[in-house]
């Protein structure tokens, strides 16, 4: 069914595309997206035809009713389908577009990258989402090709032709078990590449499938994780405000000056973004790619009939829906709603289950920035740049020796 026919958008949804499924040119042990070769036949080949992508950027662009339009190409590692496949894909997003400005972004590991591809993201406006961990020893622990090197060189040196070739970037830094004694040092490392917007994304991986409650060793814990951010927050607040930008802490800013969380892990409801394989295939969320959570096909649906069908609807639903109480009667609930529900395979103290494992973290990290940014809040409500935080040193630093 043609979504002009009898749908009219009346929200908005991203997809995160995955042209090459879940292959990978490297082997990182904290990876939970390699297991998924198992959903499809022995003898895939795993690469997005061109009636695929066709169809996809087609239904894509029809169903965003918006002036401008995003692109998300994630992997598995995106660069194995080749250079060639992107310029497609620029050229069918200008035959759709219809004059629409559209934007792509990028996730990559970082090791295929050369002076071409770095020229065909400036040239094409390609916001690069690069996988970097910290220095050599930290990203190179878990981080590394299917011989188990390390990939920490190859890595580099694209930064260095990302930066070269003036194309935006920002990096993403996974936080693993032995994170938060090396919070500083990860956090200075970046600022010494230049890099001046940062995602830092906790590794929450269980033994087995969605039943288990065990999780890996390399899993970072509840408390590790809100000590990481509580350290990253003081070296952020006290000299980059307005120069560095970490994702975590501008979503956390929006919701102390009354915002609804935009970043799907803290919104109210999820189920505005999925993920759609090489086939064509489209699942309720990058994190449940499971036969259980397919939607359809692109190629036998519109986006908007998976996106709205009661089944994904439920999903969204079932975010805020299925908060334990102790979630509900939290101070911050208003910042964190839960955060993702993949997470949430703990009981509360009454024995209720549903609690987020990294619950006690975030509170501990909302607990700590609290004063702060009430302060920021303020400052931002009555029309000064967050940035002033930095010109009140002295009450911040006594407030945090009052913690």
């Amino acid at each position: 069914m043609d979504m002009n026919s009898s749908y009219t958008a009346t929200r908005s949804f991203h997809v995160m595309t995955k042209p090459i499924g879940p292959l990978c040119n490297l082997d990182c042990t904290y990876c939970f997206y390699l297991d998924k070769e198992k959903l499809f036949p022995a003898d895939e080949n795993y690469r997005m035809s061109d009636e695929v992508l066709e169809a996809y950027i087609r239904k894509y662009i029809q169903s965003q009713h918006t002036p401008e339009l995003s692109f998300a190409w994630q992997g598995g590692e995106p660069t194995l389908m080749g250079l060639d496949f992107y310029r497609k894909v620029t050229a069918l997003q200008r035959r759709y577009a219809g004059g629409r400005r559209v934007h792509n972004s990028f996730q990559t590991n970082g090791t295929k990258l050369d002076e071409d591809w770095c020229a065909f993201f400036a040239r094409e406006n390609f916001l690069v989402g690069l996988s970097l961990d910290g220095p050599a020893p930290i990203h190179d622990r878990y981080r590394v090709n299917k011989g188990g090197a390390g990939s920490f060189e190859q890595v580099f040196q694209s930064l260095e032709l990302l930066k070269k070739h003036r194309v935006e970037f920002n990096t993403l830094t996974c936080v693993t078990r032995q994170s938060p004694d090396e919070a500083v040092e990860i956090y200075n490392f970046l600022k010494s590449c230049g890099v001046t917007f940062m995602q830092f994304i906790p590794i929450v991986e269980r033994v087995g499938d969605l039943t288990s409650d065990t999780v890996t060793p390399w899993s970072v814990t509840s408390e590790g994780y809100g000590q990481f951010l509580c350290r990253i927050f003081d070296e952020w607040v006290q000299g980059d405000v307005g120069r560095i930008f970490v994702n975590l802490f501008d979503v956390a800013l929006g919701a102390w000056c009354g915002q609804e969380p935009n970043l799907c892990t803290f919104s109210k409801k999820c189920g505005n973004a999925v993920a759609m394989e090489h086939d064509g295939g489209v699942y309720s969320c990058d994190h449940y790619v499971y036969p259980e959570y397919k939607l359809g096909n692109i190629m036998d649906r519109s986006l908007e009939e998976m996106l709205y069908s009661p089944e994904q609807v439920q999903f969204g639903r079932d975010k805020s829906d299925g908060l334990p109480a102790y979630c509900r009667a939290c101070d911050f609930l208003f910042a964190c709603n839960g955060e993702c529900p993949k997470h949430r395979f703990e009981q509360t103290p009454e024995g209720e289950p549903g609690l987020n494992y990294l619950c006690a973290g975030y509170k501990t990290f909302f607990n700590y920035i609290d004063p702060v940014m009430k302060k920021m809040a303020e400052l931002v409500q009555n029309g000064r740049p967050a940035a002033d935080i930095m010109n009140m040193g002295k009450i911040y630093r006594c407030t945090v020796e009052n913690r």
